[in-house]
């Protein structure tokens, strides 16, 4: 029995509320704060149990800890937006809270992933016996379970992984991202780059690509190499992987609404003078666009993302495929949203359970990969992300 504070009212944050209120025996108090609090009471009065709401700025560490002092939460899951992380995890740290995330933490001047700043609160964490859990969305998070998954049970040793996330949905609208706009467009024009032989190489943005077919009969996509943050943890801790990519799917009419936004300058980050203020032109676009939100009732058929592992068995070189389709009708029918949040909220209502059952426990900051696999894998299966194995 546990109380449980989650910090983000958007479409990540209604699943994550909606999946601990199917567990109560694990989550038998849930909170749930956002910057607007209107958000958080809408999402509650969606579920039947009792969800208790607040407001908090997530920039503002007094007002978080003050927060946390008054929830008492045995675990914090973090799922605002990744330039609050550091935030997040001082005021966790100030309160000696458990810390769970989706995505590592993004400075908001510049379009980077990198570790290297939540990596920093290793000994801090340690010091104060808590545990922070990073990732624990699908990629990352499920990604880099699916890859030991893999590792424990097929192969001994991983060399060549490849993580394919494909979304053969449609929402209808002319343009729109499936998560946070402001997020997906700083992932998605930033360069490209993949581990090989011992180091990192760059690419153009969506320079590289090439089709690949679904399985299930979902149908064949062209996918686009890009940079994903599981890739920087996953080398860490695999150490002998040779090559580690990540590709995305993306539509010709996302991508040709892409260049023309890219070449007027809408998707800059940094500050233009406008009417005697600055303004971000990424942000603006973003209050544009349709809220990620609204697109659960609109959203068509399905979403595929995997792990394409080649390694060796015995001295045999083996190649498996490890994935989970998603519905997103039958996402929306569940829990009001459609399966791009479904993916991300379902692994970190699930890293919370392995976190507050003692399943996956440790002193310090951990990537996903780091945990044992197996628990986690089964309680996919039991909460709507069912997952199969195929030798290729």
């Amino acid at each position: 029995m546990s109380t449980v504070l989650i910090i983000g009212a958007g479409g990540v944050g209604s699943v994550v509320a909606h999946k601990c209120a199917q567990v109560p025996d694990v989550f038998s108090t849930i909170w749930l704060a956002s910057r607007t609090k209107t958000k958080c009471d809408a999402i509650a009065a969606q579920i039947e149990r009792p969800i208790q709401t607040a407001q908090v700025d997530a920039d503002n560490v007094p007002e978080l800890v003050a927060l946390i002092q008054r929830v008492k939460p045995d675990l914090l899951i973090n799922v605002a937006l990744p330039y609050q992380d550091l935030h997040i995890m001082d005021a966790c740290l100030e309160t000696g809270t458990a810390y769970l995330d989706t995505a590592n933490y993004e400075p908001t001047d510049v379009a980077k992933f990198e570790y290297k700043w939540q990596w920093a609160y290793h000994d801090r964490f340690s010091e104060k016996g808590l545990m922070a859990l990073l990732g624990s969305g699908f990629d990352p998070g499920v990604t880099s379970v699916f890859t030991m998954y893999i590792k424990k049970h097929y192969l001994d040793e991983v060399h060549y992984l490849d993580i394919i996330d494909c979304n053969a949905g449609n929402h209808g609208q002319p343009f729109a991202t499936n998560f946070n706009p402001e997020i997906n467009i700083r992932e998605v024009t930033a360069k490209g780059r993949f581990w090989e032989n011992g180091e990192w190489k760059e690419t153009m943005p969506l320079s590289i690509h090439e089709p690949f077919t679904m399985p299930e009969e979902l149908g064949t996509l062209n996918i686009y190499l890009m940079y994903h943050e599981e890739l920087e943890s996953l080398v860490r801790h695999v150490p002998e992987l040779k090559r580690a990519r990540f590709w995305m799917s993306f539509s010709d009419n996302y991508l040709k609404h892409l260049e023309v936004l890219q070449n007027v300058g809408m998707t800059r980050i940094d500050p233009v003078a406008y009417n005697g203020q600055e303004i971000i032109p990424l942000q603006f676009l973003k209050a544009l666009l349709p809220d990620p939100g609204s697109l659960g009732p609109l959203t068509k058929g399905k979403t595929c993302i995997g792990c394409r592992v080649t390694g060796v068995k015995n001295g045999e070189p083996k190649t498996y495929y490890i994935y989970n389709i998603c519905s997103h009708e039958a996402c929306y029918a569940e829990v009001k949203s459609q399966a791009i949040s479904y993916t991300t909220g379902v692994p970190a209502m699930i890293g919370a359970k392995m976190m507050l059952e003692g399943k996956w426990t440790g002193q310090g900051v951990f990537n996903m990969e780091q945990m044992d696999p197996d628990p986690f894998m089964e309680d996919l299966n039991n909460f709507g992300l069912p997952w199969q194995v195929v030798e290729l």
